[in-house]
């Protein structure tokens, strides 16, 4: 089996279940925080909706610097309409699978890095990026999110079984 065929079902049955989080986000709620020190609900759904699009530069670069010297940092997305947010969720989706799908398997052992002004913060090889700070980033946020919409009175579906 290729890499795309083992990581694909995984990918999509977790951004399925992204998306119908997403989906339930209040957009009177943006601003909502558990507390002042956390992000609020606009934040992580706008992170969810980001994750997704570090694919295809995992697959195709070897690194990505995040605050280059000389230049802008990285910016998050911080949409104030859920529509927005579902769009860029969609469009990142579509692009990581068609990374993922024309991706070598060879290629996969390449190490990738994330840089901060030229110095690295993490090496891993292009596979474990995708597993961890992709996939279990994207998860670990999405939990996130179903605590707080959880604390606003919003159902979460079930999403490896019945909701609690």
């Amino acid at each position: 089996m290729s890499y795309a065929e083992t990581i694909l079902p995984e990918f999509d049955h977790e951004t399925s279940n992204t998306r119908k989080v997403l989906e339930l986000v209040p957009e009177d709620k943006l601003d909502w925080q558990a507390d002042p020190t956390l992000n609020t609900i606009g934040w992580n759904a706008n992170h969810l909706a980001e994750i997704p699009g570090w694919v295809k530069g995992t697959l195709t670069e070897s690194s990505w610097d995040i605050a280059p010297v000389g230049e802008p940092p990285y910016e998050s997305p911080a949409f104030t309409q859920v529509s927005e947010i579902l769009a860029l969720f969609d469009q990142n989706v579509a692009e990581a699978r068609e990374a993922i799908s024309a991706v070598k398997d060879e290629e996969l052992g390449h190490v990738w890095s994330l840089l901060a002004a030229g110095k690295p913060m993490f090496s891993l090889p292009r596979a474990a990026i995708i597993r961890g700070f992709v996939l279990n980033h994207l998860i670990h946020h999405r939990a996130h999110l179903c605590v707080y919409l959880r604390l606003n009175g919003v159902e979460v579906p079930g999403m490896y079984g019945p909701a609690a």
